[in-house]
């Protein structure tokens, strides 16, 4: 789905997502990944957003967030990959795009969507066999939301009211 302006309003839930072109990786080490979290973190520092959850793949992203203020949300990605884009290319020598896609989104409406969708994210890379456990993955907020961490991309409002209790979360992770 393409971004539509009128979509993004103030209070909105949003899940954002997007995909590598062809084969290649969006991130190949550690590098890249601390790059990226700290472009975002820096937009996200001028464009308000809550983070609830997120995780960032070896080949794609998830950002589970709320827009916080009139400034569109998307704008923070645009900045943030125009800047990783122009990291990426220079360090791998590339030219051009690096998405399939613009930036996908889907608001959220549902409250058990949103809660789900915590869930959906920080499993991911369980789902991909990159690790037994979420708590192993450290290019997500799922170790906020067990307390096992204090991270910046991290609101705690949706957590605290479902899951004050970490163990409330494991336990909802860990069933299907």
């Amino acid at each position: 789905m393409r971004c539509k302006c009128e979509d993004f309003r103030v209070g909105s839930f949003f899940h954002l997502y997007n995909h590598v072109i062809d084969d290649l990786l969006l991130f190949y080490e550690d590098q890249d990944y601390d790059f990226f979290l700290l472009t975002i973190s820096q937009q996200f520092d001028k464009i308000p957003a809550s983070v609830f959850a997120y995780c960032l793949m070896p080949n794609h992203y998830h950002f589970l967030l709320r827009q916080d203020s009139d400034i569109k949300i998307y704008r923070a990605f645009n900045y943030a990959f125009i800047s990783y884009a122009k990291y990426y290319n220079k360090k791998y020598g590339r030219k051009g795009r690096i998405f399939r896609s613009p930036l996908q989104h889907i608001e959220v409406k549902d409250q058990t969507y949103l809660i789900q969708l915590c869930k959906y994210i920080h499993l991911n890379p369980v789902y991909a066999n990159l690790v037994k456990e979420p708590d192993e993955w450290i290019y997500s907020n799922y170790k906020e939301w067990i307390k096992k961490r204090t991270g910046k991309l991290f609101a705690n409002e949706v957590h605290e009211y479902y899951f004050p209790d970490p163990v409330k979360y494991i336990k909802f992770i860990s069933s299907v």
